[in-house]
């Protein structure tokens, strides 16, 4: 959910109600899960003070989902994902995530086709190489910055296990310029907040 100008604003009452104000209906979390699935776009706003409490309503989402038993965070990524809060780094770990997610949605017909046709361990080898080339795009994009200084050391190179990177086409170029473009817009606004 990218954008927040043609959203449907779903307002949470003080009695944590939520009320979907282009139906004029109450909804409840698993109604904003299906929307969320339908790619309906919308912004929960706390009907007291206005304030955007989008995020922590998605995160509810999610929290919900994995007591259901649909545990999709293995516990590892949750421990590493905790270890980021207040780290240096932190400022960089949603946009990975959502380039990551992003690269992993591109692709997830592919990864479908993939497990149908030859199964399951196939789907995960192709979920494995699609982890190696985001891994590999943030590393190179991390490169390009002038804030993150080169060590003096040599890339690590890739396990023997590793299979070639893929041949990359001018669209993914062309998506991974414009993704460069602004992480170098957003760190050039954090720059002068620390002078």
């Amino acid at each position: 959910m990218s954008s927040t100008n043609n959203a449907i604003t779903i307002k949470k009452y003080a009695n944590r109600r939520l009320y979907n104000t282009g139906t004029s209906t109450y909804v409840t979390l698993e109604d904003l899960a299906s929307m969320v699935k339908r790619g309906e776009d919308f912004q929960v706003v706390d009907a007291k003070t206005n304030d955007d409490i989008t995020h922590q309503v998605l995160t509810q989402i999610i929290f919900e989902q994995e007591n259901k038993g649909q545990n999709l965070l293995p516990i590892t990524f949750l421990r590493q994902l905790i270890r980021f809060y207040g780290d240096s780094v932190q400022s960089f770990v949603p946009k990975y995530l959502e380039l990551s997610m992003g690269a992993l949605t591109r692709d997830q017909d592919k990864m479908r086709e993939t497990m149908k046709t030859f199964g399951a361990g196939s789907f995960q080898s192709a979920v494995e190489e699609q982890m190696r080339t985001n891994v590999a795009m943030m590393e190179r994009a991390f490169r390009m910055f002038s804030v993150f200084p080169a060590t003096g050391e040599p890339a690590p190179e890739a396990p023997a296990s590793q299979s070639a990177p893929r041949e990359t086409s001018p669209n993914d170029l062309d998506t991974l310029r414009r993704e460069m473009a602004e992480m170098r817009a957003r760190l050039d606004k954090m720059a002068p907040a620390k002078n």
